[in-house]
């Protein structure tokens, strides 16, 4: 009788691991059409509500943050001219502070979804080069929680007002860049420790 069950046994393993295989061609699918789906931006921000600080809560790898341990938070303020100041700061292991002000220029007004970025010196910042794509993809009602992420999907933040979220909010933004073509094996989860 137990000679009977063994291919049994082994076609339901033979199954399972079929089903997995398909299972794992499909995500695969599923994340390769992601990627070359253009990524889509939120309908609008007012800007006035985004203004303010955000803290990191996670990210994709960027060398320009290699020296950020902890810490990381960003202020955006209007300028005179209309555009936005960035205030990017972060703390290293030794406790330093790394602090990095650019400028943000709005690409579709009146939508404001879509932001260049510059860091260069302010005296050459007006020049159209160096700039960075800044895309809002995700951002709740009450402007608590943020997806930021660009085109090519290089480069991806969570930020949100509270330097510790909650978990399943996290998690969630974290599956929705993912749905979007986010490869998320290289994340990043901001060590913050303000309360």
């Amino acid at each position: 009788m137990a000679a009977n069950n063994i291919p049994k046994a082994g076609m339901t393993l033979a199954k399972i691991a079929l089903g997995g295989a398909i299972l794992i061609g499909l995500g695969a699918v599923t994340m390769a059409y992601a990627q070359t789906k253009p990524l889509q931006t939120v309908e609008k921000i007012e800007l006035d509500r985004y203004l303010g600080v955000w803290y990191e809560v996670a990210r994709k790898p960027l060398s320009f943050q290699n020296k950020c341990d902890r810490d990381v938070s960003a202020q955006y303020t209007l300028n005179e001219n209309g555009n936005i100041q960035v205030d990017n700061r972060c703390y290293g292991k030794e406790g330093q502070l790394y602090q990095s002000v650019g400028e943000a220029y709005v690409q579709n007004a009146p939508l404001n979804t879509k932001l260049k970025v510059s860091f260069l010196p302010e005296i050459v910042r007006w020049l159209p080069v160096g700039r960075g794509d800044y895309w809002i993809l995700k951002i709740d009602e009450n402007y608590q929680t943020v997806l930021v992420g660009e085109p090519d999907r290089k480069y991806m933040w969570i930020l949100s007002r509270n330097p510790k979220p909650d978990p399943a909010v996290v998690n969630e933004y974290l599956d929705y860049a993912k749905s979007v073509g986010y490869d998320l094996g290289d994340i990043i989860h901001t060590k913050q420790t303000e309360k």
